[in-house]
């Protein structure tokens, strides 16, 4: 997979036209789309599941990015693949056992990712590194689309890069939350290679188009 690649979230979508706006990111210059999973629970907000997910199968012509912010993500896992995940991320700090859950995830045939809280040190992947396809650092605190970027997100990712690379791991890095047109440049120069974007892209009067610029 190529660096700089953008995730719409579908979060940030019409649900009166989720397939009009799947359609549009087909033909757009996505490269993958950002499904958020949310439980009431672990985040207080509750967003979709397997209905949406249907839909998204459905129609969607790109990598389905899932992200679980759920509690017991493993109960779900399988199901999520069944509906089309090409990636499932589940949160570190949901995950009593994170090993165990990134092995089914991947011996089911996707791939599988760790997401970090804003709150949480990176270096608790350092057990885990190795295994995962993907860490998603949250670059605000999860449950609700819009938020403001937390800055302290940088210094994150280069400490994430750091220890991707000093155990020979082949993660990717995405980044999720306040991603837009005056960030992204600079993310993927800290060392991102896959921006979800929710409200950039989904307000914008081009949605098209704002998705070419944030690959720029």
């Amino acid at each position: 997979m190529k660096n700089k690649l953008i995730a719409p979230s579908l979060l940030s979508a019409d649900f009166g036209n989720l397939q009009r706006d799947i359609e549009m990111l087909n033909n757009s210059q996505a490269d993958w789309i950002h499904v958020d999973v949310m439980d009431g629970r672990f985040v207080p907000n509750i967003s979709f599941g397997f209905p949406v997910m249907k839909t998204v199968q459905e129609h969607a012509k790109k990598f389905v990015d899932v992200h679980l912010m759920i509690l017991e993500p493993e109960k779900y896992v399988e199901e999520f693949i069944e509906f089309g995940a090409d990636l499932i991320s589940v949160h570190f700090e949901t995950c009593t056992h994170l090993h165990r859950t990134i092995h089914l995830i991947q011996s089911k045939g996707a791939k599988a990712g760790v997401v970090l809280n804003p709150s949480t040190p990176v270096l608790m992947l350092e057990d885990i590194i190795a295994d995962v396809d993907l860490v998603l650092l949250m670059s605000v605190n999860p449950g609700f689309g819009g938020q403001k970027f937390i800055e302290n997100t940088y210094k994150k990712i280069k400490e994430t890069k750091d220890l991707i690379l000093s155990n020979n791991s082949t993660a990717l890095i995405e980044i999720d939350g306040g991603v837009n047109l005056d960030n992204a440049s600079k993310l993927f120069e800290a060392g991102a290679d896959i921006l979800v974007a929710g409200n950039a892209v989904f307000s914008s009067v081009s949605p098209e188009r704002t998705i070419e610029l944030l690959k720029i």
